[in-house]
């Protein structure tokens, strides 16, 4: 019997990675032809194009490989039981239950093969193509407001009680997470404006720490006029050069050049630690950080949803029949795991149910399916 699982085992994972291959072949001349519209633009060239969709592959592989998972067992399947190999392999004592365990081990190999992907190689990839298209085009990273992109920052005594909030509008992110055009609003915890600095630039130099140039400080200060009445009063100076203390960081600010699903699982809680912090909106994170956590297990849940295929009459379908109906139920898992998202963010579901809900549907179909073989057998 343990000829027989290894045997499963080698043509599944043969049949997996054919398929992935060929997902990957497909999806990466997409990507190119996507590309090649901004050839010629400032200094990106041919190269630039395919050593951005080159370091876009890892991000690939995590993306399509559950799906593979999926159409590559169905397909190793399903030469079995047109070839009556795994009719011979029931005969010898092959059970639903040990072929269930057989593939199951493949399963796990591959989820861990999507979670070191995902948590490791898809991060930092994304992170050099990004920096590298931005430096070929001459780009920069703004955001989605015409002023820059802003971010709420604070200033905390040693107890930890806030002091002071920071606004801070930041005009460009350069690829090396050097800033420009950097506009500071400093309040008081009554929210009482204090000071405003405008840096042309802002370059980091240590832990929580940046230093500021070109720098032009605006002063607020309360003075009274008749009566009771307050005013502020402003007083201009110019600085040349000035360190600013923050919490803000590369790795925070690095965030906004990657999506949230390309994002290891330590970036995405060190950022919504700094978004609960400044009392910010998390929901967006909380799905991404749920989905990396439950995305690996999809691979497993698909090896379950393709073990009922093996048990299909030869006449209800060959295998371009079944290949066909694996590829239509990865792709239904793929946009349902886009479409759950979406809708957790629209109805503010709690983050694990958003990012479930997909999987423990595929997991239902799977047992559903399983069922069904129990009682036509």
């Amino acid at each position: 019997m343990n000829t027989v699982g290894r045997y499963l085992r080698r043509e599944i994972i043969s049949a997996v990675l054919f398929v992935l291959v060929g997902f990957l072949a497909l999806f990466a001349f997409f990507d190119l032809i996507n590309e090649i519209e901004d050839v010629g633009k400032g200094g990106y060239k041919i190269q630039h194009a395919l050593g951005f969709v080159a370091l876009g592959l890892p991000g690939r592989i995590h993306e399509l490989l559950p799906i593979a998972v999926l159409i590559g067992t169905i397909f190793a399947l399903s030469q079995f039981a047109a070839h009556s190999e795994y009719t011979a392999m029931r005969v010898a004592g092959l059970g639903r239950r040990r072929a269930l365990a057989a593939i199951s081990v493949v399963g796990i190999w591959f989820s861990l093969a999507t979670a070191l992907v995902g948590e490791v190689l898809v991060p930092q990839a994304d992170l050099l193509a990004q920096k590298l298209r931005l430096a070929a085009l001459g780009g920069t990273v703004g955001g989605q407001l015409r002023s820059g992109m802003w971010v709420r920052d604070t200033i905390k005594d040693e107890s930890g009680k806030v002091q002071r909030l920071r606004f801070v509008n930041v005009g460009e992110l350069l690829p090396d997470t050097s800033l420009h055009r950097i506009r500071i609003f400093e309040f008081d915890r009554e929210f009482r404006l204090l000071q405003i600095v405008d840096a042309q630039t802002g370059q980091y130099t240590g832990p929580n720490r940046w230093q500021l140039s070109q720098i032009r400080e605006t002063l607020l200060e309360p003075v009274r006029v008749a009566g009771d009445t307050v005013a502020l009063r402003a007083s201009p100076a110019q600085v040349g050069e000035r360190e600013w203390l923050s919490e803000l960081t590369p790795d925070i600010l690095g965030v906004l050049m990657l999506n949230p699903q390309r994002m290891s699982i330590w970036s995405l809680w060190q950022y919504m630690h700094h978004l609960r912090e400044n009392q910010q909106r998390t929901d967006r994170y909380e799905i991404a950080l749920w989905r990396k956590l439950t995305y690996p297990l999809a691979a497993l849940v698909m090896m379950a949803l393709a073990l009922p295929f093996a048990y299909m009459q030869v006449r209800a379908g060959g295998v371009g029949y079944r290949v066909f109906a694996g590829i239509m139920l990865g792709v239904a898992f793929h946009f349902l795991n886009s479409l759950f998202a979406h809708l957790g963010l629209l109805h503010l579901w709690p983050a694990w149910l958003a990012a479930s809900i997909p999987g423990l549907a595929a997991a239902t179909l799977a047992l559903a399916m399983l069922a069904w073989v129990d009682r036509t057998r």
